[in-house]
């Protein structure tokens, strides 16, 4: 009795064991022209398994690529795509570097302060000074969104200076947009929650049914 532990390793076992007793077969096929019209028809019946990837892009090319994995890459036949080298598959990607930064504040995040840093390469003029009205808007609808309680907009000013190392000036005189008024726009943005309309009135409607066929139930009833 054979098992599958003592049965060669499956290269891309999605495919079955089926698919890369064909390719091995296929390998061993010494006429070119005969190698090529199987290797063709291996290719139609690995698209016939997996048919919802049909409508994926470049579908038939990941097909013949998985042709090759199977085979080792000792098959020698003429693929309509540049061959693919057993290198591409056993280099492993390069490490993506984590941010090691430091956030000053975490409700603000770390956008905030890469938009302040292009800010303050802005010359000095009324597009720089709306930039930055702009900016301390946004902290405070940041700190609403990640606090319960209201803000001053001192509180947005003495921060704002903080974050920018008093690099920006804003006219504090200036009030900037109501707390209230925030959290309204923020409301307003979510998706609403659908509801069943007839919810409510079901539990009504199944008593109405349910007395209904009661009081029918007593006028059918035979009386001595």
């Amino acid at each position: 009795m054979e098992y599958n532990t003592q049965l060669p390793h499956l290269q891309i076992p999605e495919y079955g064991r089926n698919i890369q007793v064909m390719i091995d077969h296929c390998v061993t096929i010494e006429d070119r022209d005969e190698r090529n019209k199987c290797a063709r028809a291996i290719i139609q019946i690995m698209g016939q398994l997996n048919p919802h990837l049909r409508d994926i892009a470049d579908f038939t090319h990941k097909l013949w690529d998985h042709l090759f994995i199977i085979s080792k890459f000792k098959l020698d036949v003429d693929s309509p795509y540049p061959l693919p080298s057993p290198e591409t598959f056993t280099t492993k990607p390069a490490i993506v570097p984590y941010p090691a930064t430091k956030i000053r504040y975490k409700h603000y995040g770390k956008t905030i302060e890469r938009i302040i840093d292009v800010a303050k390469t802005y010359e000095e003029g009324p597009e720089k000074k709306e930039l930055s009205r702009l900016i301390a808007n946004h902290l405070k609808k940041s700190y609403v969104n990640w606090n319960k309680d209201s803000v001053t907009d001192d509180v947005i000013f003495k921060q704002f200076k903080e974050m920018t190392n008093n690099e920006l000036v804003i006219d504090e005189t200036s009030a900037l947009t109501h707390a209230n008024e925030l959290k309204n726009k923020n409301h307003n943005n979510q998706t609403p929650i659908t509801v069943n309309a007839g919810g409510g009135n079901n539990k009504n409607r199944h008593k109405k049914n349910k007395n209904k066929f009661k009081h029918r139930n007593n006028n059918n009833r035979p009386t001595s």
